[in-house]
């Protein structure tokens, strides 16, 4: 656990994927679905690599089905369709069965009852995940960064997320599981940072200390944020 001085935090944003749960279990649940589909996720991949880079823009997802449906060799209608289909609908089903991280429900009640704002700013849609475990009850700011025009780790989404949390970027501490697109995004804005390690960095005593925070468990990011 590596923690520098955070000061003032009046706010707390949260990445999704990856943060709020374990993406192996994803990867388990929807192993049959991108077998299937596999030759189009990995030009999927290959685009949002590549939209990952870009600065904002005004028709996100149009531009994301230019790209894709020039790589797949398809008009780009059937391009949506399919980018509907197999991504954003596909996948949705498998997050009714996929449990939060432990302590995920405690933290956030935690953070709330202690008055700090919430937000959550993923690059997928937080309606994909339904109801996300329960938790919209705590948030201040729902926020998928398509929507938004620009992916992490772009600043845009960030600064719109402080915005509309109506707290200085300084201010909030933003929490995510990677060093590229959540670490650098927030702290790039001027936010605090926090990231959720994977178990090997645990295993191996090799803790990231590119971070305001690195932990593993949430029970210890309540007691550094609420210290």
């Amino acid at each position: 656990m590596n923690i520098r001085g955070l000061g003032e935090i009046e706010a707390v944003g949260f990445d999704i994927d990856g943060t709020l749960y374990k993406q192996w279990q994803l990867h388990v649940r929807m192993a049959f679905h991108f077998f299937r589909y596999n030759q189009f996720f990995m030009h999927y991949g290959f685009v949002r690599n590549e939209m990952h880079r870009m600065d904002r823009l005004e028709n996100f997802f149009d531009v994301q089905a230019e790209l894709l449906a020039d790589r797949i060799h398809c008009p780009v209608e059937e391009t949506k369709l399919r980018l509907q289909r197999i991504v954003y609908d596909g996948l949705r089903v498998h997050f009714e069965t996929i449990p939060c991280c432990r302590y995920v429900p405690e933290t956030f009640r935690a953070f709330h009852e202690a008055g700090l704002k919430i937000a959550v700013l993923s690059d997928f849609p937080p309606e994909q995940k339904g109801e996300l475990w329960g938790l919209k009850k705590y948030c201040d700011v729902i926020l998928g960064t398509e929507d938004i025009g620009a992916l992490k780790p772009s600043v845009y989404p960030f600064r719109v997320m402080a915005e509309k949390l109506g707290v200085a970027p300084e201010r909030i501490l933003y929490v995510g599981n990677s060093i590229k697109y959540d670490v650098a995004g927030s702290n790039n804005a001027g936010m605090k940072s926090a990231y959720f390690e994977p178990f090997w960095r645990k295993l191996f005593h090799c803790p990231y200390r590119g971070a305001d925070i690195s932990f593993n468990d949430y029970r210890q990011l309540q007691k550094i944020v609420l210290q």
